[in-house]
């Protein structure tokens, strides 16, 4: 990760250190490099400030007075799993076992050199950036050239939108969580809280089929169990003619 990516999707960064010196050369520091930066003197300011800004990382300073960087760590890892790194005067290891077992990302000693911050800075950020893709990756399912997005609950073709109702949304999700598994009337009703009738089902199956199928008295795709009911079958067909 460069420096010209790092501009292009500004990353916000808080820096939370009692030492006003070290929060406007890191301040400074990271803005040139292309991050914006705001910077609190204590965690109760920055827990202020993170009620209306949301940040891509924090820098947390250990020793503080009042909450100590560890202890605003292991609360806002409660709810938040947002990168942080920490940083401290203690070269003790154990502190540092400390700061990873509450759930940092890194960990840096002062005095350091800012050039080698801003590089864990990136690579801190780079894994983060790279899991949340996996992340994203995981809610979505293909089959030939159909996408549906398991959290929007949109359909697409070769990337182009593919109209769904609200029920057939909720039918296909179903199927989308458990690709390639049976399911009878009775599981997709329960899968879906009895929220859809019977009849209802059927009528979706069959909507659905024609938006995605070629042919639908031979569907590649959303399949007919015989004796049970149907599945979404993901297995591409290499020569179906889309």
């Amino acid at each position: 990760m460069n420096n010209l990516v790092l501009k292009k999707y500004n990353f916000h960064i808080l820096i939370i250190d009692d030492d006003q010196k070290i929060r406007l050369l890191l301040k400074q520091f990271l803005e040139n490099n292309g991050f914006m930066v705001s910077d609190a003197e204590n965690t109760d300011e920055a827990k202020k400030i993170m009620k209306s800004l949301n940040f891509d990382l924090l820098v947390i300073d250990i020793m503080m007075p009042g909450q100590n960087g560890l202890d605003f760590l292991k609360e806002i890892r409660l709810t938040n799993s947002i990168p942080t790194l920490m940083l401290t005067a203690m070269s003790n290891p154990e502190d540092r076992l400390d700061g990873l077992e509450y759930g940092a990302d890194d960990y840096m000693t002062k005095p350091f050199e800012p050039r080698e911050l801003l590089l864990r800075i990136q690579n801190i950020l780079k894994r983060f950036t790279k899991n949340l893709k996996k992340s994203g990756e995981k809610q979505k399912t293909r089959f030939g050239p159909f996408t549906f997005n398991q959290k929007t609950q949109n359909l697409y073709k070769n990337d182009i939108p593919v109209h769904l109702t609200t029920s057939e949304q909720k039918l296909l999700k179903c199927f989308c969580k458990s690709p390639n598994t049976p399911f009878s009337r009775e599981d997709i009703n329960n899968s879906l809280g009895g929220n859809m009738e019977i009849r209802s089902i059927d009528v979706a199956i069959a909507r659905i089929r024609r938006k995605i199928e070629i042919d639908q008295r031979y569907p590649i795709y959303l399949q007919t169990v015989r004796g049970i009911g149907w599945m979404l079958q993901t297995h591409e067909d290499k020569n179906d003619d889309y």
